[in-house]
């Protein structure tokens, strides 16, 4: 009787142990991408600007709740925009985190001739250098991300960020790249 109490409580506890060590993995992962989302929007922050104008804006989604909202504001705007939005928000839904990040325009106070918006073309400059900035942080760090427009589209929508132009960039750290065999 007592060896098989023993075994019992062994077995139990061995159970234990492993719930707790899923529970350790999965919090250690979602809070190491938590912080590679962070020293993104640092980097995105802290990228070259044309003329030195910071226009940037820097948004973090991590909550479950977050990401649903995003995700249900790209599936909404799918008969609009095109059925990818549909495919991009599952990407979401199995993203640990979503890095939002805009441009607002500005008058970058530059002549140009009549047939260019220099401050267009200046605005979208700044954006792609701190997109650019932000995934090599998340690149070096090994986590997964794709740029997606389909992001920025119900990021727009939804008025998560103060910005004209959004991209967005979900973020994973599984053992295989979500984003890579996409239909």
């Amino acid at each position: 009787m007592i060896r098989r109490e023993v075994t019992l409580f062994f077995t139990i506890l061995i159970i234990n142990i492993l719930v707790l060590t899923m529970i350790e993995e999965n919090s250690l992962i979602k809070n190491g991408v938590l912080r590679v989302a962070e020293l993104m929007a640092v980097s995105a922050k802290t990228a070259p600007k044309a003329k030195g104008v910071d226009n940037i804006r820097v948004l973090v989604l991590s909550t479950p709740e977050e990401l649903e909202n995003l995700a249900k504001g790209m599936e909404e705007l799918s008969s609009k925009y095109g059925e990818f939005l549909v495919r991009d928000a599952d990407n979401v839904r199995n993203s640990e985190t979503v890095v939002l990040i805009g441009a607002k325009k500005m008058d970058f106070g530059l002549k140009s001739p009549p047939e260019i918006d220099i401050n267009l073309c200046m605005t979208l400059v700044n954006l792609g250098i701190a997109v650019g900035s932000a995934v090599k942080t998340a690149s070096i760090l090994n986590v997964d991300n794709r740029i997606m427009i389909s992001i920025g589209y119900a990021a727009k929508e939804l008025g998560l960020i103060d910005a004209d132009y959004i991209l967005g960039i979900p973020l994973s750290a599984k053992g295989k790249n979500i984003y890579f065999d996409r239909k």
